[in-house]
């Protein structure tokens, strides 16, 4: 075994990763930023922080060696986060519509393609390659992107998340309640309460599973992956169909920043748009 072997073997078994060179892989959404620490092609450590100062920042990377890393946002950053971002000592990307990716990106806005949607793709493609596939992520919005086969990523669906739902039920009414999502969810509600969360959550469940069957029809081989933040009671004749991945969108971003970091790109010929 040669010593670089050697050496990373023994930072497995050991599980002494601050020893060994890791990504660093930032996904900063609407309400929450994710922090992920990937060793190759693995995810080895996530922590949450606040998506306005990223706060947690300084002490995740205390605890590896990064030897690079990837940001990706839905928003703007704010002063206080960019000031996180560059007190860090190794090389970060920053994922914009002009950033090359390993699909081919057919959507016809790309400059408006929200950063997780695209990096979800590319993700999905990664742990399913070749495959005609469809990821419904949801999250603050529930998004059906879809990219086929031959990774041509023909754009999506947008379409409100659970908490957007149940609070625009009670904002944009007179007298409906703000209802919790958990709770009981009977089949047709008996109270006021339980006919909001069984209308959203069961409006959600039927919502997907038409999404799945229509997306079926015209791939029928189509692999399907869930992620995202909400849960969703889905009958096992579905969930047995479902892929669920919580690190789509930061397996994507890791597989577009060695894409970029070995100018595979350049190679094929491929990029964020054709």
């Amino acid at each position: 075994m040669s010593d670089e072997k050697l050496w990373f073997s023994l930072c497995h078994v050991a599980h002494l990763h601050y020893l060994c060179s890791v990504k660093l892989i930032i996904d900063i959404g609407n309400t929450v930023a994710k922090l992920v620490a990937f060793d190759g092609q693995e995810p080895i450590e996530e922590v949450k922080t606040d998506d306005d100062t990223l706060a947690a920042l300084h002490d995740f990377v205390s605890h590896y060696t990064f030897q690079q890393g990837i940001v990706s946002t839905v928003r703007d950053l704010t002063s206080a986060a960019r000031t996180q971002l560059e007190k860090l000592d190794f090389p970060m990307l920053f994922f914009t519509p002009e950033t090359p990716v390993p699909i081919k990106n057919r959507y016809r806005t790309p400059q408006t393609l929200g950063a997780d949607r695209l990096a979800a793709v590319v993700g999905a493609s990664t742990l399913q390659p070749r495959r005609d596939l469809l990821i419904i992520d949801a999250g603050t919005c529930i998004t059906y992107d879809v990219i086929d086969a031959h990774g041509n990523y023909w754009g999506g669906n947008i379409a409100p998340g659970m908490h957007m739902r149940l609070n625009a039920l009670h904002e944009h009414t007179a007298r409906l309640p703000l209802v919790s999502a958990e709770g009981v969810v009977p089949g047709m509600g008996y109270d006021t309460e339980t006919a909001i969360r069984s209308g959203v959550l069961r409006g959600m469940k039927y919502e997907i599973e038409g999404y799945i069957r229509s997306m079926r029809r015209k791939y029928p081989q189509l692999v399907i992956f869930l992620t995202g933040g909400d849960k969703i009671n889905f009958d096992a004749r579905v969930k047995n169909i479902i892929l669920a991945d919580e690190y789509i969108v930061p397996r994507g971003l890791n597989r577009i920043l060695d894409y970029n970091e070995s100018n595979e790109g350049d190679d094929l010929g491929l990029g964020n748009r054709e």
